[in-house]
């Protein structure tokens, strides 16, 4: 929980009594000592016996007790009317009536839980209503700067090109409770937590688990829609009270970030990329083990996805940087929806804009295919990637990295090995999709690229095929590309020379100068085995 969720920002009975105002009376606490948290909303003076009719509650009251009736069984009375109207305090000057308050009213006060003070000395009634006002005065406007705080915060995060899933973030670390962001149907959008606790604990309850356990009891704020009747609301946020009660300085912040949160979701489609967004946040929690397998199957529920007892198939697209805009992740999410529907099987596809990808998990049915499946699942993305206008003549196609099916234990391994699978296949020539369990080589090279080994890349690189490289720089004639379709074609010569569109006179000639520019023999299986590693290392190094 963040320092800020923290703020006492109600002025409760124990802090009036600590004010000067009503410390020079002396104060005695003689019943509700237990009680004292409570928050006074406002001071009454009065002494008229059914003063109770006039109070609202949360009122500290004060009197000398004229009204309080002679009989106990007046006292008890005037007691528990206060107590239904649930009053902060009554606090009894002695002096002007009593000397010492009655035990009947003691005793009604205790058995009522109504804090009880008597003041010993006189005090000035306008003193202590001016400093309780005051002091309730002051921290109102405490509340509304730390509102106010929050919403120059949110919207630093706008201007620094976040958008509503950062806010909601920035919002619950605020709270020190996880909140989500509802449909108008009540389905949710967006659900976010605040971040592990303060003492190095283990991290909050997962905010989708707390929205489904607790959003009857949450505090819900209507974020305005601009419209009339079915459009007056855009969207609700829940805040969740799961660490603590929801303050009132939070209810106040969360009312202004829903105002920034409905200029924000003005924007095309901002409920569909939000939804996207929170989907590609699950499925990111699964795959870096976040979210336990048992887990995963009831917070997939809520999300729409409901796969039943059949495997799941985990799915990759990574798109080419650059690609696509900020602007357009929304259509993007929107047309991938509708094309994946047409496929006639559960999917539960999620975005994830920073990385640049989208991961889905698709149910693989009963004696169903899986490349059969996987090229639908492909040919759908491709054509969402079209329908959102991304489909740019310039850029590499998306790559798609489909994985190994199976139960949810294996759909969080299955997806990290498919979104690694699927960086380590940039540059490789384009399929519909490439099967994770053939990628392994290449991943192995781009794991090493990625964890510093890059040198040690370079130097195989330069050993294995170097002489061939600096040949190529000066030549007419490169010698790489020979190379290339001959290990492609397995070393069958005639197939080589074909796809070539060369005789094999010409490719003899070649080879052989392949051959003695890199000292070694090309029959040989594990020189052959070795310039296939150097050929796919040398993507993944700096050098072209």
């Amino acid at each position: 929980m963040g320092p800020e969720a923290k703020i006492e920002a109600d002025i409760t009975v124990r802090r009036a009594l600590e004010l000067p105002a009503l410390r020079r009376g002396l104060p005695e606490v003689l019943a509700g000592g237990d009680r004292l948290d409570r928050t006074v909303r406002w001071v009454h003076a009065g002494e008229v016996p059914h003063i109770a009719s006039l109070l609202k509650g949360g009122e500290l009251l004060l009197t000398t007790g004229l009204g309080l009736g002679t009989r106990p069984s007046e006292q008890r009375a005037f007691i528990r009317k206060l107590a239904d109207r649930e009053i902060a305090a009554l606090v009894v000057e002695l002096g002007s009536r009593f000397e010492s308050l009655p035990s009947a009213l003691v005793e009604a006060a205790r058995d009522c839980g109504l804090p009880l003070i008597q003041l010993h000395r006189e005090v000035p009634y306008v003193t202590v209503t001016e400093a309780i006002h005051t002091e309730i005065i002051n921290s109102h406007y405490a509340l509304l700067r730390r509102a106010d705080e929050i919403l120059r915060r949110c919207t630093d995060v706008l201007l620094r090109g976040g958008g509503a899933p950062e806010v909601l973030r920035l919002l619950a670390v605020f709270t020190g409770n996880p909140l989500c962001l509802e449909a108008p149907d009540g389905s949710p959008l967006y659900a976010a937590g605040p971040e592990s606790n303060d003492d190095g604990g283990p991290a909050d309850a997962d905010p989708l688990l707390a929205w489904e356990g607790l959003r009857d009891t949450g505090v819900r704020i209507d974020v305005p829609g601009g419209g009339h009747g079915p459009d007056a609301v855009r969207a609700r946020l829940v805040l969740l009270p799961v660490n603590s009660p929801v303050a009132p300085v939070h209810r106040i912040a969360a009312e202004r970030a829903a105002d920034l949160l409905a200029v924000v979701m003005l924007q095309s489609r901002q409920e569909e990329v939000l939804a996207a967004r929170g989907r590609g946040d699950f499925l990111a929690d699964l795959a870096e083990g976040r979210i336990s397998a048992a887990e995963a199957p009831a917070q997939a529920r809520l999300l729409g996805f409901r796969p039943g007892a059949e495997p799941v198939l985990p799915v990759v697209m990574r798109l080419p940087a650059g690609l696509p805009t900020p602007g357009s992740w929304a259509l993007l999410a929107q047309a991938l929806r509708e094309e994946l529907a047409a496929p006639g099987v559960p999917v539960l596809l999620g975005v994830r804009p920073v990385e640049g990808r989208v991961p889905l998990l698709v149910a693989l049915r009963a004696g169903q295919d899986r490349a059969a499946l996987a090229d639908r699942i492909a040919e759908a993305l491709r054509a969402g990637v079209v329908r959102a206008g991304l489909d740019r003549p310039t850029a590499h196609r998306p790559v798609v990295v489909v994985g190994a099916p199976g139960d949810w234990a294996a759909a969080g391994p299955g997806l990290r090995h498919a979104a690694e699978a699927a960086a380590a296949a940039q540059g490789l020539p384009e399929q519909p999709w490439y099967d994770a369990r053939r990628l392994d080589i290449e991943l192995l090279l781009w794991r090493m690229r990625e964890h510093g080994e890059q040198g040690v890349l370079t130097d195989f690189v330069e050993r294995a095929i170097g002489p061939l490289l600096v040949h190529d720089r000066g030549a007419r004639q490169p010698l790489l590309p020979t190379l290339e379709a001959y290990l492609a074609s397995a070393g069958r010569k005639a197939e080589t020379a074909r796809d070539l569109n060369v005789n094999r006179q010409t490719l003899y000639d070649r080879l052989a100068r392949i051959a003695q520019l890199l000292g070694t023999d090309l029959d040989d299986p594990q020189t052959v085995l070795g310039l296939r590693l150097a050929l796919r290392a040398r993507r993944h190094t700096d050098k072209p």
